[in-house]
């Protein structure tokens, strides 16, 4: 191994191999993907550095996508908030997405999937279906639903789309294996029905696709080389493969994900939901509270990025 090669870390090899073996320096685009669901904190300053570094370091862009799928707790401040955090860290990203930009993609995909045999609705409850989930060292049951027409199963995803159904009343759930070592491949939820308003589709749709469904063929809408992730994704990755083995076309870039640690300060909260829980109760004044580890907090105390 060069003097240069080991001057890398782990993530540059990685891409320094696939520039070498099957990308060109054209292929590689990065992105940040923030859900607006509270403000950045500390921890995610490193994300950031990390994937508009890698932008930098090979001149690639760099998205700013915010993956808005959960309506009951993502507001227009938050994104407002996200943005300029980025800002005052010295970066630009070259597109702003939203995960909502693609509903109707990730939509007409899960009808394929319906389609294919591959997806069904369950009406059952969170309580049963966790049940018959298993444990890592038992294998799930199927749910009683898994085995219903696809006629059926169109209809009555048309008809969560269309509002007609209750909160919780149905979701859809991906046909894979429910006796997988990987508990998450054991037929994961896809859709569940939301009668929120959301902060930039509105009431266009009653139905919200899950992170792992929206994550990945994202990535793919995007053409996203190299989609990093928190180790806690690691797991993940498996159903992140298979989402996109559904839709993918080779004659497109097919997104890797990969995963490295997260930050963590001792004797610091650092959890957006802890943090959001702090703000809700009243305990801090709010995001940017001295006593928060928030990057508006060091912004309001008159900090410098240091990256200008």
């Amino acid at each position: 191994m060069s003097e240069t090669s080991k001057s890398l870390n782990f993530i540059e090899q990685i891409i320094e191999e696939d520039l070498e073996n099957s990308y060109s320096k054209s292929d590689l685009r990065f992105r940040f993907p923030p859900e607006p669901n509270g403000y950045l904190h500390i921890g995610h300053a490193s994300s950031i550095c990390l994937n508009f570094g890698l932008g930098l370091r090979y001149e690639a862009p760099v998205n700013l996508r915010f993956d808005d799928t959960n309506p009951a707790k993502e507001e227009q401040e938050f994104v407002d908030a996200i943005k300029k955090d980025v800002s005052w860290l010295g970066f630009r990203w070259d597109t702003e997405r939203y995960a909502s930009d693609y509903f109707q993609q990730l939509y007409d995909w899960a009808v394929q999937l319906i389609k294919d045999g591959k997806a069904y609705v369950d009406s059952q409850s969170s309580e049963e279906m966790a049940l018959q989930k298993g444990t890592p060292t038992e294998p799930g049951t199927n749910s009683p639903f898994r085995n219903r027409s696809v006629e059926e199963n169109l209809a009555l995803f048309e008809e969560m789309k269309k509002g007609v159904h209750k909160e919780g009343s149905h979701v859809l759930r991906a046909k894979i294996d429910m006796a997988a070592t990987n508990m998450l491949m054991r037929d994961p939820i896809m859709y569940r029905v939301l009668h929120r308003a959301h902060h930039r589709t509105n009431t266009d749709w009653c139905i919200y696709p899950m992170y792992d469904w929206t994550h990945g063929e994202s990535d793919y809408i995007e053409q996203v080389s190299h989609s990093l992730c928190t180790l806690e994704f690691l797991p993940h990755r498996e159903l992140y493969d298979w989402f996109l083995d559904q839709v993918y076309d080779p004659k497109k870039l097919r997104p890797k994900q990969r995963e490295f640690a997260r930050r963590n300060l001792s004797h610091t909260v650092v959890s957006k939901r802890k943090l959001a829980q702090l703000v809700a109760e009243k305990v801090v004044t709010g995001w940017d509270d001295p006593r928060m580890p928030t990057i508006s907090r060091y912004a309001k105390k008159g900090l410098h990025s240091g990256i200008h």
